[in-house]
């Protein structure tokens, strides 16, 4: 297959095929060497976005600035042997949420300096984000004041990027809670078009004649998300109101957040809506956390030691709770299980964390050289896993191949065909 660009993929879904490009929006390093491996992934452009709280100029929760995050993915790259020419940057709700706390011209002004940094160091796709309020403002702006601060975002990632003309903006105020929803969210509510159309027609009146021609896509809610313990399913009837939004725009497309969890058709019926960018993460760490309990479990039969990584990673999160507090609700006991297996996925905070990187590297130092039977297996992972783990190239542990091909089964839904 051809190695499409973005923007081919969205030529090709607004021409009417059903083409659409995955956006993997992680920072785990099994993850990104999962799809790196993946078939499907490899014959195409592969789009991999880092978030403003995941990495940015004082570190984010990955400890990396944007040099380090690309410099991080090359190398995944070359122990993957997968061609960087193919690898398509993007940073995600860059704005200044990451510093919300501070008054606006603050958090501002470090918003600025996180856009310069990415578009410095080779981020082309960019989304622009300016829809949550500083200090003392209210939590959601008006599409006008986000749409001048998008703006001014816009020419400083101009100014700063080697290649302007390689940019790629992608703006919206309609925006998913990064990484999914709290646990007490009230339905959700698909964008009207009314909506979409006015908040790409101030941004386009807005932005600077250079940056409003790369403005390629438009964020808006089709009706998916997920909690703390559901899923939002794409609903089926009504699908088709927002795509004539787009006869006014030509050259654009919709872009997707939070699909994560959805059932296989909802990936082709998002693109025949004009959803030409389906953004996924959590999932994927859902599905390295589900395989590396199960390896556990498998151990603590195969050796007659107790399980140890759930322990280490319930430790690390009573020890620093920010990163969870706030998004689980209900008795301690459902919180414990929320914390642990929650649609939401809290726990991909932690992963880094030394006390837990122990037990995962004593759990596969333990399992080195043992092969569970198949039927020891089955409980624990899916046919289409286990094929893939078997089609994983050499060098790796069976553990470790069964993690990376959980995390492809988990994926394998976006690339229905024709989707790329």
């Amino acid at each position: 297959m051809t190695v499409r660009t973005l923007r081919q993929v969205i030529a090709a879904n607004r021409a009417g095929d059903v083409s659409a490009q995955p956006s993997i929006c992680s920072a785990h390093p099994d993850v990104l060497r999962a799809v790196m491996l993946m078939p499907e992934a490899r014959c195409r452009s592969l789009l991999i976005e880092a978030t403003s709280n995941q990495v940015n100029q004082d570190g984010g929760y990955t400890g990396m600035q944007a040099t380090d995050f690309v410099a991080f993915l090359h190398g995944l790259a070359d122990e993957t042997e997968f061609p960087k020419d193919q690898l398509i940057l993007g940073g995600d709700h860059l704005g200044p949420q990451a510093w919300k706390g501070l008054p606006a011209d603050q958090a501002l002004a470090k918003a600025h300096t996180l856009v310069a940094s990415y578009v410095e160091a080779g981020f082309t796709k960019i989304h622009l984000d300016c829809s949550e309020g500083t200090a003392g403002e209210p939590p959601h702006l008006d599409d006008d004041t986000v749409a001048k601060r998008a703006a001014a975002l816009a020419r400083t990632c101009e100014d700063h990027a080697p290649d302007p003309d390689r940019l790629a903006y992608i703006v919206g105020t309609e925006v998913p809670v990064p990484g999914g929803a709290h646990s007490d969210h009230e339905g959700i509510h698909p964008t009207s078009p009314e909506s979409a159309r006015q908040t790409m027609t101030i941004h386009r009146q807005t932005f600077d004649a250079g940056a409003r021609e790369r403005i390629v896509g438009l964020v808006v809610q089709p009706g998916v998300e997920f909690g703390a313990e559901a899923v939002d399913h794409l609903p089926v009837e009504d699908t088709t109101r927002l795509r004539p939004v787009l006869d006014d725009f030509p050259d654009l497309t919709f872009e997707a957040h939070s699909t994560d969890y959805q059932k296989p058709d909802a990936y082709p019926r998002l693109a025949k809506m004009g959803f030409a960018i389906h953004k996924v993460g959590p999932a994927l760490t859902f599905a390295y956390r589900q395989a590396i309990y199960a390896l556990d479990l498998m151990c603590a039969t195969l050796t007659g030691q107790g399980p140890r990584v759930a322990g280490a990673l319930e430790a690390a999160m009573m020890e620093d709770p920010t990163s969870w507090q706030g998004h689980y609700a209900g008795s301690e006991s459902q919180q414990k299980l929320l914390r642990h297996f929650g649609y939401s996925d809290r726990v991909r905070y932690y992963w880094p964390k030394a006390s837990v990187q122990s037990a995962v590297a004593s759990l596969f130092a333990d399992l080195d050289g043992k092969v569970p039977p198949e039927p020891m297996l089955l409980p624990y992972f899916t046919p289409d896993c286990l094929h893939r783990a078997a089609d994983i190239p050499a060098g790796r542990s069976l553990a470790e191949r069964l993690v990376l091909g959980n995390i492809q089964a988990a994926l394998a839904p976006y690339y229905f065909e024709g989707a790329a």
